[in-house]
């Protein structure tokens, strides 16, 4: 097998488990194929980023910037089955208001939903749809001008994002006795630094794309987020599950929007 098709095998990979989109049959699946997809996390940030985006600006045609941005953001919600949204609310749900690790580990298995989960989900999907309506102007037509910033800057946002996530994967070990699939498979086997440093490239490209100044500002901020969270997590669960995961990739895609709409980057 070509390293070409090799690649492309683990892209589909990371990009079935990672959202709903179809893959094509040859992918195949294992065990050893699903722990070397990690790499892939932040080209399927790519994937939903690009979808995101085009939904933000063809809405942004027929309404209104709050409702195109509420729709962007459904969009992703679809894409991505709620899957690191469910993890925000989760890890806020067992880590917000429990005091054991056993404890919050349980509270995090639970599929049911309490109130810190709910305010977590509240807060992070209102203030999504507001930084996007923001990314289309006061009128919403100011974004045809710029639109393919516009678009650069919601890739760069998921791309990051999981980036960050990835990046606390590799510096923590997988806390669950009891395995969980595919998201333990993932989680279990660390990555190798070629594999780390085509992450990273793939990753921060578009940040570079915007300017300068916005990777250097975001990404002492991202390593920040994820040296945080890795010391916190290790101290509180022993190590890292998906749910925390997933809410380290939500916190980071906000501190990405924010930092690019604050400084009018996008």
């Amino acid at each position: 097998m070509s390293a070409t098709v090799r690649e492309l095998r683990l892209f589909f990979t990371a990009l079935g488990f990672l959202t709903r989109l179809p893959v094509p049959a040859w992918v195949g699946w294992s065990p050893a194929q699903q722990a070397a997809s990690a790499r892939h996390l932040p080209t399927v940030g790519w994937v939903v980023g690009a979808v995101q985006a085009l939904v933000l600006l063809a809405a942004a045609w027929l309404w209104p910037p709050a409702v195109a941005a509420w729709l962007a953001v459904a969009a992703g919600l679809l894409l991505t089955g709620v899957f690191h949204e469910d993890g925000l609310a989760d890890a806020c749900d067992g880590l917000g208001g429990s005091t054991t690790r056993e404890r919050a580990l349980a509270i995090m298995k639970d599929s049911r939903i309490g109130s810190y989960g709910t305010a977590a989900l509240v807060v992070a999907l209102v203030l999504k749809a507001q930084l996007l309506a923001t990314l289309l102007g006061p009128q919403g037509w100011d974004a045809f001008e710029r639109a393919p910033a516009v678009l650069l800057t919601l890739i760069g946002a998921h791309a990051a994002s999981r980036w960050t996530a990835l990046l606390v994967m590799q510096r923590l070990p997988y806390v669950r006795e009891e395995g969980d699939g595919k998201s333990a498979t993932m989680l279990l086997a660390p990555l190798g630094r070629p594999a780390l440093l085509l992450a990273t490239a793939v990753a921060l490209a578009p940040l570079l794309l915007l300017g300068r100044l916005a990777a250097l500002l975001l990404v002492p901020m991202l390593l920040a987020l994820a040296w945080w969270a890795t010391v916190w997590l290790r101290r509180r669960l022993g190590g890292c599950t998906g749910d925390t995961l997933g809410a380290v990739q939500q916190v980071a895609e906000l501190l990405c929007l924010l930092v690019l709409t604050a400084f009018a980057w996008a």
